[in-house]
């Protein structure tokens, strides 16, 4: 392999297009495998999840979960509290240096200690005889690896275009509150954010065509509805959009609900209704790279397109739209890439989480994804009000649910609704990677007054009422 440093002449073993995470990810594995990289950005270095996505929402979800601690500070006897927010501004402020500070560095100062990564800033294109330029400079590179990212999906919707709407990058930008905001769409994007301007004081209301968190377990989605509404958050499921209007400081959205109609108003317009990779900029089409319908590229599981020597990793192909995924991605397709290896894409046993409160986190299959796979499942559900750690912390919100083949009893799936689930949903991978059975994840150790004790406790709820065992009995 090359070295970058000797090269004037713009060409580079490894050309990677894009500089988020999975762009990082790939040309430092590219650098480390004796590659000489050449690293193009467009926009602002590190990409979504530093700079508009998971380190600005979670810090803001932290901030006014103050607010709802106070709230709730009866669960506690002789116990009162009070929070409120003095200056909204300054908690954006506090965000947005956050977002500079780790931009600089896990970004701009990674860079220096790469000899063999050149960073370009340019507008990248396949031109018609299918090379690659950026600026109109052609780059030439015996490999490409693409992964450009996503942007916010903007739907159809008539009358959408004479409105100011927000995004889920903007609205992480206002330094004055609503009064109101509805929120368009009800992933785990549309959940967060609505949960944490509706304990910063926002009257929020979520609208979305089926019911929150769609693809999650429906005992799940359920319980978070309710919890959801408890705080005064509206959840409004089942619509069909016909058009928006501008009435006054208002938005109006127009649309049907079991065939009547239904009118929804408030002062801001949030979408959260998915993410477009972005690849309409690229010309793919010169060079001869397929995409899907959703303008995706379409890799096989070794991170290779529909030309060989260009591969494509991240949200830009369309498929778990994870920071931690994308970066798994482009460290396989630059290896496989840079030596020829066929390193296999493996999303099995990928952990995710949504940081409502409670937080959601999910790994393996859904009872439903698996009785489509033609699995005879087995599930049990443990409400959290059997977990000791809740009842010790006065929040018995939540439920944990697994997933099991009937024949075997091997773990299929893991699925949690607790205030602190994400920090438990490693445990339930680690067990599914592992191949174990519910005998064997519910004969386990665990810490006793632990939320990830609840797994244990579920494992044994498939053969055993655990209301009738004592303390860290099993």
């Amino acid at each position: 392999m090359g070295n970058c440093c000797d090269n004037n002449d713009k060409s580079y073993d490894v050309a990677v297009i894009g500089a988020g995470s999975a762009g990082f990810s790939a040309a430092i594995t590219a650098a480390d495998e004796g590659a000489s990289v050449v690293l193009i950005g467009h926009g602002t270095i590190g990409g979504t999840c530093v700079n508009v996505g998971c380190v600005p929402s979670k810090a803001m979800i932290r901030a006014v979960e103050i607010m709802h601690s106070a709230r709730v500070s009866d669960r506690f006897d002789g116990v009162e509290a009070s929070a409120k927010i003095t200056d909204w501004a300054a908690v954006i402020r506090q965000k947005q240096a956050l977002v500079d500070d780790l931009r600089t560095a896990k970004y701009i100062d990674v860079l220096p200690n790469y000899e063999a990564i050149k960073y370009m800033e340019g507008v990248a294109q396949f031109q018609a005889d299918g090379s690659l330029t950026v600026n109109g400079e052609v780059i030439t590179a015996s490999k490409i690896i693409i992964a450009t990212g996503s942007r916010p999906h903007v739907p159809d919707i008539s009358g959408i275009e004479s409105i100011m709407w927000l995004d889920s990058t903007s609205a992480l930008e206002l330094e004055v509150l609503p009064e109101s905001m509805m929120i368009m769409g009800g992933g785990y994007v549309g959940v967060e954010l609505a949960q944490m301007f509706s304990r910063a004081g926002v009257k929020v209301t979520v609208v979305t065509r089926s019911r929150l968190l769609p693809e999650a377990e429906p005992e799940i989605a359920e319980a978070l509805t309710q919890y959801f509404e408890a705080e005064g958050i509206s959840i409004i499921t089942g619509v069909t959009y016909d058009c928006f209007e501008k009435s006054g400081k208002n938005i109006i959205l127009h649309g049907q609900k079991s065939g009547e109609p239904v009118k929804i108003i408030s002062e801001r317009l949030l979408l959260t209704t998915g993410r477009v990779p972005n690849t309409s900029s690229l010309n793919l089409h010169n060079a001869g790279i397929k995409m899907d319908a959703h303008g995706g590229i379409v890799t096989d599981r070794t991170m290779q397109t529909s030309q060989e020597n260009i591969y494509a990793a991240g949200d830009v192909t369309g498929r778990d739209q994870f920071v931690y995924m994308a970066a798994y991605g482009a460290k396989l397709a630059a290896k496989n890439a840079t030596n020829g290896e066929r390193l296999v894409y493996d999303n099995s046993t990928m952990p995710t989480v949504v940081f409502s409160d409670p937080q959601v986190a999910s790994v393996g299959l859904t009872e439903y994804s698996a009785n489509e796979q033609g699995i005879e499942t087995i599930t049990s559900i443990l409400p959290l009000k059997y977990v000791p750690r809740a009842l010790a912390a006065r929040d018995t919100r939540g439920l944990i649910k697994l997933v099991a083949d009937k024949n075997n009893k091997k773990l299929l799936g893991a699925h949690i609704l607790a205030p602190e689930g994400a920090d438990s949903i490693q445990t339930a991978a680690m067990a599914l990677k592992a191949g174990m059975t519910y005998d064997d994840l519910g004969s386990m150790i665990f810490p006793y007054l632990t939320t990830v004790e609840g797994l244990k406790l579920a494992a044994q709820t498939f053969e055993k009422d655990v209301a009738k065992l004592s303390c860290c009995a099993g």
